[in-house]
């Protein structure tokens, strides 16, 4: 008899063993599933998740400053194109009817031109300011909209963005002559002596467009790596993003 309750308090301590060792597994495999390891790939870690964000605005930050940059980037792209300033549409209105639409034309592709000259710096200025994203960061923007990583970027460098994004686009607006254009029209038009006098600063308006351009461009390229396997062009945006397909 002693040997037989030996034998049974043995069976049952392997089996106890068994069933935690049971659960440990299980625990195991639930966590690496929220972790996007599935099909038996590596567990995504939170420092994969990290790297891998840093990676995709990187690769989308280059791609959208090379975009906006070249030639005719902002001008024939309608999305971002910089439009003659709305506030003063009487302007344009008054100088197009004294037949003045070439000179209108002109400024609106100088506008751009500036904007396209200024966007030569938007990637550098963007990857600075990616390799301060946190963990935390990382990990609600994996959770977020398609364009989370974008709005993360532009909620925490807007003032940054404009405040080295302006003297650049001051520097672009007198090398391609803006005020050369501007200039005529609104004198033009301040001539009239019944019209309220007209006087935006092209310099903040060229640059709060050149800006929203960019994040315009950044949030398609976010989108791309998002949904668009082949857009991942590395081992760790394949692994981030390629768990989200799952």
């Amino acid at each position: 008899m002693k040997v037989k309750a030996i034998i049974a308090v043995a069976l049952m301590c392997i089996s106890a063993g068994a069933f935690a060792q049971f659960n440990l597994n299980k625990a195991r495999q639930d966590a690496s599933g929220l972790l996007g390891n599935k099909g038996g790939s590596a567990p995504l870690s939170n420092d994969d998740i990290v790297k891998g964000l840093k990676d995709a605005l990187s690769v989308g930050s280059k791609n959208a400053g090379a975009s906006a940059s070249k030639t005719d980037g902002f001008y024939k792209d309608s999305l971002i194109k910089i439009p003659f300033p709305p506030d003063a549409e009487k302007v344009r209105q008054t100088a197009v009817d004294l037949g003045m639409q070439k000179q209108v034309d002109d400024f609106i592709l100088s506008m751009n031109r500036a904007a396209e000259k200024a966007a030569v710096k938007a990637a550098t200025i963007f990857l600075n300011a990616v390799m301060s994203m946190s963990i935390d960061d990382g990990l609600n923007i994996l959770k977020g909209p398609d364009n989370a990583a974008t709005q993360y970027l532009q909620s925490k460098t807007q003032q940054q963005l404009h405040d080295a994004f302006l003297p650049i686009v001051k520097a672009a607006v007198d090398s391609v002559q803006v005020t050369k254009y501007w200039a005529p029209l609104v004198n033009t038009y301040n001539k009239d002596p019944f019209v309220k006098k007209v006087n935006p600063d092209l310099n903040e308006y060229v640059t709060q467009k050149a800006l929203s351009g960019i994040f315009i461009l950044l949030a398609a390229e976010e989108l791309k790596i998002r949904k668009n396997p082949m857009a991942r062009v590395d081992d760790i945006l394949k692994k981030v993003f390629g768990s989200l397909d799952k």
